[in-house]
């Protein structure tokens, strides 16, 4: 299935590309949440049309994602955690958690801007962690691990 990108997408494209993409994943994600439309003659007319429009939104977004950046910039995080005598957690310290914690310190981050590409931390320790507000827009942050 073609799509053309009604905005930027991780490791897909950008806004006004016309890509080609599995049938499920255009059918089912990308155009019923907005974020493409079918390449068709009439949509690429439509978004012809549209294109400054869109443009300036994405534009919009970014800058406000920037912002967001600006105010997380060399953030650290410490939490505490229950753990054993050799440093392993209890438990997890996941996204939301991460997320949480972000939040608290005044800038509102959703988990699924947190990027763990290692999966959930069970150690303490001080990791970075990524957080991604645009697609443009990467953050890195420390987070610091204590025990109890």
């Amino acid at each position: 299935m073609e799509v053309i990108l009604l905005e930027s997408i991780r490791n897909l494209g950008r806004l006004g590309d016309t890509v080609k993409v599995k049938d499920g994943y255009g059918r089912n994600f990308l155009v019923p949440y907005g974020k493409a439309a079918r390449a068709t003659k009439d949509n690429v007319a439509q978004f012809e049309a549209r294109r400054a429009e869109l443009e300036k939104k994405a534009q919009e977004t970014l800058d406000a994602a920037q912002q967001r950046a600006a105010g997380l910039n060399e953030l650290t995080i410490t939490m505490t955690a229950r753990a054993s005598d050799e440093g392993k957690l209890f438990g997890s310290i996941g996204t939301r958690e991460i997320a949480e914690a972000i939040s608290e310190k005044g800038t509102a981050i959703d988990r699924s801007e947190v990027l763990l590409p290692e999966g959930v931390l069970r150690s303490i320790g001080e990791y970075p962690v990524g957080v991604q507000l645009h697609t443009d827009v990467t953050v890195t942050i420390n987070l610091e691990i204590v025990a109890e």
